[in-house]
């Protein structure tokens, strides 16, 4: 699972011209679900994401959360962050998950992030989307669960 998180003064996702999702102070999440990805992967990126210490504290160190300072977050599914562009020029895109695996697991990462008392909004999986993005730092986290999370059975999750 792959997520593009942004600190944000404000975000909103718009569709055939109507907001549908807009938050305040808090974090754009872009969600890529791969076809290999599972419900641990998703439990393990929602709880670091609600986690990431990124938010200034009183002497200007990233040091607080989302959590913390008690703000949103705009969910949003995007299937082109499981690109591949290693061969030629067009990316493909045979590793995104298809809509009857990706939305079950966008959908619990939603639920799990509202679990912890995260106001969330969301855009519409498979739409065409106008996402806008007051950037604050700027401050842009990639994170990948192939790369950030451990191997092994999970039982450090708990």
């Amino acid at each position: 699972m792959k997520a593009v998180v942004q600190r944000v003064k404000r975000s909103s996702v718009t569709i055939d011209g109507k907001v549908v999702g807009e938050i305040g102070q808090g974090l754009m999440v872009l969600l890529g679900v791969s076809e290999d990805d599972t419900e641990r992967e998703c439990d393990y990126l929602a709880d670091k994401i609600a986690g990431l210490r990124i938010f200034e504290d009183d002497a200007g160190k990233m040091n607080r959360s989302l959590l913390d300072i008690q703000g949103e977050m705009l969910i949003v599914s995007q299937f082109t962050l499981c690109a591949d562009c290693r061969k030629g020029r067009r990316p493909s895109f045979v590793r995104a998950a298809r809509p009857e695996k990706a939305i079950p697991l966008y959908e619990r990462f939603i639920a799990q992030i509202q679990a912890q008392g995260i106001r969330t909004a969301t855009g519409e999986f498979g739409a065409d989307m106008l996402v806008s993005i007051e950037n604050d730092g700027p401050v842009t986290i990639p994170l990948d669960t192939d790369e950030i999370m451990p191997k092994g059975n999970g039982s450090h999750l708990k």
